[in-house]
């Protein structure tokens, strides 16, 4: 066992004394020692249930033989970090709780880790960690939040930031939006709707690193707690096979996840985390990167028309019968012999799944979209790749054509269209809010909610940041490269035409190749003065398209 090299022979007295000062007992240091990483945290609803959960994973691991050492990792609301300085650091935390575990895991030498995440870099930060690692790992994803009631229809997140829109627009009163906001987000769990987190937790759950049913069992549910006591049973089972993440997360297994993820209708930043979880085991030969979710786009449909895409929560995937249901559907698209953390195959692990509600997860012959809910845009204005959700938006803004508004920075750009500035066919660009330029790449959901909630139907926004899981419409992130990169987006105008077409995959700006160079040479970036550990994260990041990684 690995954990032999802290507490076996003469030489680990010293270690087996500070053991012994924890509790641990002589016949507990015979056993296998389990790295618990909780995320826990007061003030992110997605994470204030962690203890419990991590409660019933330590119960299973000590009735399967082993000893559970619980440790904790950060973790950021991205719905609080939203729209002012916080958010640079939201994208960029991935690394520190990748960097967490990984520590914690080589100072102290488990000999397996249950990995418990519930929000949107978490659990990719998780994920990294264990890949990078490669000892037996499970996730148990903490869950997603009940819908709150507005009115008589479900709403959630999204809708309290779109009804602020409403109310500047005068469509919405502020008493309205108070009630709205008292109960929109009711409890424990990750936002209500298919955003980042639980769109995570479903890929995590296709790639097999989590127990089947475990993405769409919610927070507050008993289902929750029975798979998070299994799953400490089950990583014993992983470490006597000595099952690793490397032989669950191979090439074969992230194609499943991109296919899932088109399926569903995700979120773009998918297309960041499941290209950083591949870097951590390039060594194996896995790669993942945003031509790979185009070649799938082309070939899995859209098939389930969850919040922000459509009126469905995730409480609906849940009764329609989850993810299993979803790779059921999908069943021979995908490669179904890969092995999972059930340490069967994924073809073992659905032969009894169903689709309970053919109205939530639709069959191949009939789905919401003939194509994935991603597409990959690319063009003389995104050269390395640019990244819509085209599931989440109408059919008449598939393709438009426009005038540049342009903006260098959120907040620019959410006081004009507060001002009234945004005209019906404008292009908003927000740029340098990329990996360097932000820092951070930051996500543009305050915009997007101004505009929905406003009303404004024929504008399209452009940024080489990144969008929450909730945005809907289209919006373009992901420009690559980014503007702080000598990207084309830093040479656009104000009136300059910029013409979206999703069905071709372009994105272009009107202006020569010479013209686009001559302005690059003459931008001036802002002059965004941080300090602490996001100055090294801009030093280090890399583009959108390589997945924001550090190098």
């Amino acid at each position: 066992m690995r954990s032999d090299t802290i507490k076996k022979g003469l030489q680990r007295a010293p270690h087996r004394s500070l053991l012994r000062a924890c509790g641990i007992t002589e016949e507990e240091m015979k056993k296998p020692f389990i790295g618990v990483a909780n995320s826990f945290t007061d003030i992110v609803p997605g994470h204030i249930h962690l203890n419990q959960i991590a409660e019933a994973v330590k119960l299973g691991i000590s009735q399967a033989g082993g000893v559970p050492f619980e440790f904790s990792t950060m973790a950021i609301c991205d719905g609080i970090a939203m729209n002012h300085e916080g958010m640079r650091y939201s994208l960029a935390s991935r690394e520190i709780v990748a960097d967490t575990v990984e520590s914690m895991a080589q100072a102290h030498q488990f000999d397996a880790l249950v990995l418990i995440p519930t929000c949107d870099k978490i659990v990719p930060g998780m994920l990294m960690a264990a890949a990078r690692l490669d000892i037996p790992s499970i996730v148990v994803t903490g869950g997603p939040m009940l819908p709150g009631i507005f009115k008589d229809e479900p709403v959630d997140l999204i809708n309290v930031y779109e009804a602020v829109g409403a109310v500047n627009a005068g469509k919405m009163t502020e008493e309205e939006l108070r009630e709205l906001e008292k109960c929109a987000c009711p409890g424990a769990g990750s936002c209500a709707g298919l955003f980042t987190a639980n769109t995570m937790a479903c890929l995590t759950e296709a790639m097999g690193m989590s127990l089947p049913g475990c993405a769409s069992s919610h927070a507050v549910s008993g289902k929750k707690i029975q798979i998070a006591r299994s799953s400490g049973r089950q990583i014993l089972k992983l470490l006597e096979k000595n099952l690793t993440p490397s032989q669950i997360m191979t090439q074969e297994a992230f194609e499943n996840a991109v296919m899932v993820d088109l399926a569903l209708g995700g979120s773009t930043n998918t297309t960041l985390h499941l290209p950083a979880i591949a870097y951590e085991l390039e060594d194996k030969g896995v790669k993942v990167n945003l031509d790979l979710f185009e070649e799938y786009n082309k070939k899995i449909p859209h098939i389930a028309s969850i919040s922000p895409s459509g009126k469905h929560t995730m409480l609906d995937l849940e009764q329609a019968g989850g993810i299993p249901a979803v790779l059921k559907v999908l069943e021979k698209e995908l490669n179904d012999e890969v092995l999972t953390c059930t340490a069967q195959s994924l073809k073992d692990n659905i032969k009894d799944a169903s689709v309970l509600d053919s109205e939530i997860i639709k069959p191949l012959d009939n789905p919401v979209h003939k194509e994935g809910g991603l597409a990959i845009l690319k063009g003389n204005l995104a050269p390395d790749g640019a990244v819509v959700k085209q599931g989440a938006i109408d059919s008449d803004m598939l393709v438009h054509e426009g005038p540049a508004r342009v903006y260098e920075s959120e907040e620019e750009c959410v006081n004009a269209i507060n001002q009234g500035e945004i005209k019906e066919g404008d292009v908003i660009i927000i740029r340098y809010e990329g990996p360097k330029g932000g820092p951070g790449m930051r996500e543009m959901l305050n915009p997007t909610s101004a505009i929905s909630g406003m009303g404004i139907k024929s504008v399209a926004l452009i940024t080489d940041g990144r969008f929450s899981g909730g945005t809907r419409g289209p919006c373009v992130g992901h420009v690559s490269p980014e503007a702080a990169a000598e990207g084309p987006l830093a040479a656009v105008e104000d009136g300059d035409i910029i013409k979206i077409d999703i069905p071709l995959r372009k994105l272009d700006i009107k202006v020569t190749p010479e013209e686009i160079d001559e302005r690059i040479k003459k931008a001036v970036k802002p002059d965004r003065h941080v300090k602490g550990w996001l100055a090294r994260y801009r030093k280090l990041a890399t583009s959108a398209d390589k997945g924001a990684i550090l190098k």
